[in-house]
């Protein structure tokens, strides 16, 4: 399947986490955005879990991208927002639709 540009019918942000430091000199996580970009968004999967008694559930998904000299530097570090839900990413590759032409990010996002 060809992919075309009314097919990136979505839009994500990627963010980018950065550490600073507190008035007590601690650590703090933030996460600012990067890039916002159209994406074509494919449910892989989703599964239940069960551990320690409590029930929980995540949804597995593919969103492919244009490439991009700031989209080729996203790695698992980095996570996604869509829809206002957090995804973190497992993974990207390059997309077989020619060269440097897509990427395909592989995230999961927890239903709990």
């Amino acid at each position: 399947m060809a992919i075309q540009a009314g097919m990136l019918d979505r839009t994500i942000t990627i963010q980018r986490s950065t550490e600073t430091f507190n008035d007590l000199n601690e650590p703090v996580l933030a996460w600012p955005d990067f890039i916002t970009v159209r994406a074509m968004r494919r449910d892989v999967s989703d599964s239940e879990r069960f551990a320690a008694g409590q029930i929980g559930s995540s949804l597995m998904s593919r969103f492919t991208i244009r490439s991009s000299a700031d989209s080729r530097t996203i790695t698992p570090k980095d996570r996604i927002v869509h829809e206002g839900s957090i995804w973190n990413i497992h993974g990207v590759k390059e997309v077989n639709e020619g060269r440097r032409r897509f990427l395909e990010i592989t995230a999961v996002r927890s239903n709990d």
